[in-house]
């Protein structure tokens, strides 16, 4: 990919252009650019709308579109990043909306997110009662559990998640990493659950996914 159509694709997602964005990217999709790259760049024009977001330059509303263009972005691109990532995968992470929350945006970004970056996803769905995270992590052995929720009353299912998996033998005595997500989660969220990681976006929910199975490959 080519530095002015780099800066267009990052330039277009910072100022929030879904027409030209989606635009260009089924140009780069169809004149079969790295797609790799193409989410890249997205992905640089996500930090910036993040940066304005904490420079109060945007809104929440800001963010929420900027969102919704890069799932959009994901989808069309989606083919061609699994062909480019064949052979690439990165881990298994099991993925759900924790019981009494019904939100489902931020979730399905992560897991387009996470395809689009070689991980093999499972979506539990929403309003995923505690013992359904266990049994299915149980029979399918994730490298990661991310737990979403975005209403506060959230928190309490994912304490009472977390603990279940905690009180769980796993084989070869190891302990699945939580990753807990959605625009109200912070640190002091993640110590009262008792998650090991947290994340507000998807992009960073990707980034932790990565380290956290480099970490586990390489002990």
């Amino acid at each position: 990919m080519d530095e002015q159509l780099r800066a267009a694709l990052i330039q277009g997602i910072a100022e929030l252009d879904e027409p030209g964005v989606l635009s260009m990217v089924r140009a780069c999709v169809a004149a079969r650019e790295d797609p790799v790259a193409v989410i890249a760049a997205c992905e640089a024009g996500m930090r910036l709308v993040g940066e304005r977001y904490e420079q109060h330059e945007y809104y929440l509303s800001g963010l929420i579109m900027a969102g919704e263009i890069f799932r959009q972005v994901l989808e069309i691109a989606q083919p061609a990043l699994e062909s480019a990532l064949a052979g690439r995968a990165q881990g298994k992470v099991l993925i759900g909306t924790v019981q009494g929350d019904i939100h489902d945006i931020g979730k399905a970004i992560l897991q387009l997110a996470l395809r689009s970056h070689g991980f093999t996803v499972e979506d539990l769905g929403v309003d995923v009662p505690p013992r359904a995270f266990v049994e299915r992590a149980l029979a399918w052995q994730p490298d990661v559990v991310g737990l979403s929720g975005l209403l506060t009353t959230a928190w309490d299912s994912m304490r009472e998640t977390i603990q279940l998996l905690r009180a769980q033998t796993w084989p070869g005595g190891r302990r699945i990493p939580v990753l807990i997500g959605g625009g109200l989660i912070g640190e002091q969220v993640a110590r009262f659950v008792g998650a090991d990681y947290w994340a507000t976006n998807a992009l960073e929910g990707v980034r932790l996914c990565q380290e956290i199975v480099a970490h586990a490959h390489s002990d």
